[in-house]
């Protein structure tokens, strides 16, 4: 009997494909859920000038605000 993928933390089922590789439900539950968290994650463009570097500091005080409201 498998176990419930959708009530494993992203832990234990990445601990679950270590172990059983050849399950591929459990990889595809994976990947989806990995997909699925990072589509309300805002990305920002890779730094090229001195001014993009200088809004670094800026951009990782806001996100923290956000993570802790």
């Amino acid at each position: 009997m498998k176990p419930d993928f959708d009530k494993m933390s992203k832990a234990e089922l990445r601990a679950y494909i270590v172990a059983y590789p050849s399950d591929k439900e459990a990889f595809y539950k994976f990947v989806d859920r990995f997909a699925a968290d990072s589509e309300n994650r805002v990305w920002y463009p890779l730094p090229k000038t001195p001014e993009d570097f200088a809004k670094i500091p800026q951009l990782i005080q806001e996100h923290v605000k956000n993570l802790e409201s």
